[in-house]
């Protein structure tokens, strides 16, 4: 149910909040703050609260600066952590340009607008995802390291270590939030750990998961860990993922499920699957926005690299989980959690109704280990990488007029300039593996 304006004031007042923290992210998915106090709640709901877009990364120009914020009262949240006096809450907000126009530069109304195309054939997407992070110690000026004393691996009970009790701490607090948990356990690596959501529409999940990172990075630290979204942190053992569960429905029923179809799934979802799979390396740069990112997405870790579908195994791209019915739905294996989720959400959509539309048919299934392939074998099945680095992501993305499309030219433009000069000032640096190969060698 729709909570209104006033239903949000009511709120407020009943769950004694005195600061409401505007939230609302930049391009790179970067959690952006605007904190009022509860006298100013009605006035921002109003969408009278204006900011200065010109210092947020990817937004306007100093001479256009004036952006105006307009909550979404749905988002309203108390922050549990928080003491009952002059307690704290958010709101996600839209950002809008001065004439009441929806600003083309949020990530938020780009995801609304693909929903809306969704919308418009009849269709609302709900996405479920399932968000890796590692908890490390901290040194003793409370700076992050590497470090954990966690022995645990996928699934094990007890990790020796403080991460158990954080996890578990992160997840009470979610569900004191409002925020639906289907399961939190440990992950493969040391100091690894996973929590899933229960599906939801995309937009409220995009929100859910935004916010996500702020609660496990402040629940962390209040037990002496950091928690971290890097894909990659370590060298030689997994990285995280962010793996996205993701349906159609239309007229209230599952439009990826048809009990007579091949492996019970519709021609709709083949069709999805497909736009998927052809666009999937041309969005990477969205899903897998960071340098770091592509250290992830090698053989040997468990995160796919290749471009398949497969009802059975986990090395391909896409896999079908077993469920049918309602639950019917498709995982997208390749995405990490340093993306924004807004962003990332609308390119996936934008891609499986790019397939619907054009009535795509995806290659055959692939239920071999293709990691154990070699690369002829993989050539004669047709399989394709995914991009090796950001800098080929950023190059297929420039190639893709449906995902730009998606993005909008305002994004699309802002991304492509922050993250070209990201990988050159990658390129330039000298690291610590060339100081140690080389620096005694010649």
């Amino acid at each position: 149910m729709a909570i209104t304006k006033e239903d949000c004031l009511k709120l407020a007042r009943e769950s004694n909040v005195k600061f409401i923290r505007l939230q609302f992210t930049d391009i790179l998915g970067i959690l952006k703050n605007i904190s009022i106090t509860v006298e100013q709640l009605e006035k921002a709901l109003n969408g009278e609260l204006m900011f200065d877009g010109s210092s947020i990364e990817g937004f306007v120009r100093i001479e256009e600066s004036d952006m105006y914020l307009r909550p979404d009262p749905n988002t309203f949240v108390v922050y549990p952590w928080r003491s009952s006096e002059g307690g704290v809450a958010r709101l996600m907000c839209d950002v809008y340009n001065p004439d009441g126009t929806p600003f083309i530069g949020c990530p938020r109304n780009t995801l609304k607008r693909v929903l809306a195309e969704a919308a418009e054939m009849g269709y609302t997407m709900y996405v479920g995802p399932e968000l890796e992070f590692f908890l490390f110690h901290v040194d003793a000026e409370g700076k992050a390291t590497t470090i954990t004393h966690d022995k645990a691996g996928y699934f094990d009970m007890a990790p020796v270590d403080r991460g158990e009790n954080a996890r578990r701490d992160i997840v009470l607090n979610l569900e004191k939030m409002g925020f639906e948990i289907e399961a939190s356990h440990h992950e493969v690596a040391p100091g690894q750990h996973e929590i899933d959501f229960k599906y939801s529409n995309a937009l409220d999940m995009a929100d859910k998961m935004v916010t996500f990172r702020i609660v496990v990075r402040t629940i962390a630290q209040r037990h002496g860990l950091h928690a971290t979204f890097m894909p990659k942190p370590i060298f030689g053992i997994n990285g995280s993922g962010m793996h996205v569960n993701q349906s159609l429905f239309k007229n209230g029923k599952n439009a990826f499920y048809d009990p007579n179809g091949p492996m019970e799934l519709s021609e709709i979802a083949y069709n999805y699957i497909a736009g998927i799979l052809a666009h999937t390396k041309y969005f990477t740069a969205i899903t897998n926005p960071t340098v770091n990112s592509y250290k992830r997405l090698v053989p040997g870790y468990e995160a796919p690299c290749y471009i398949a579908w497969s009802g059975r195994n986990r090395s391909p791209l896409i896999r079908i989980p077993a469920k049918r019915g309602s639950s019917t739905r498709i995982e997208l294996r390749s995405p990490d959690p340093s993306c924004n989720p807004y962003l990332a959400l609308a390119v996936q959509l934008k891609a499986g109704l790019d397939g619907i539309k054009k009535k795509m048919k995806p290659p055959a299934a692939v239920d071999l280990n293709i990691f154990a392939m070699d690369d002829r074998e993989r050539m004669e099945l047709g399989i394709e990488s995914l991009p090796r680095d950001l800098n080929e992501a950023l190059e297929l993305l420039s190639q893709d007029k449906v995902i730009q499309e998606a993005l909008g030219e305002h994004i699309y433009h802002r991304f492509m300039e922050a993250k070209l000069k990201e990988y050159e000032n990658y390129r330039l640096t000298v690291h610590q593996w060339e100081l140690d190969r080389y620096l005694e060698t010649y």
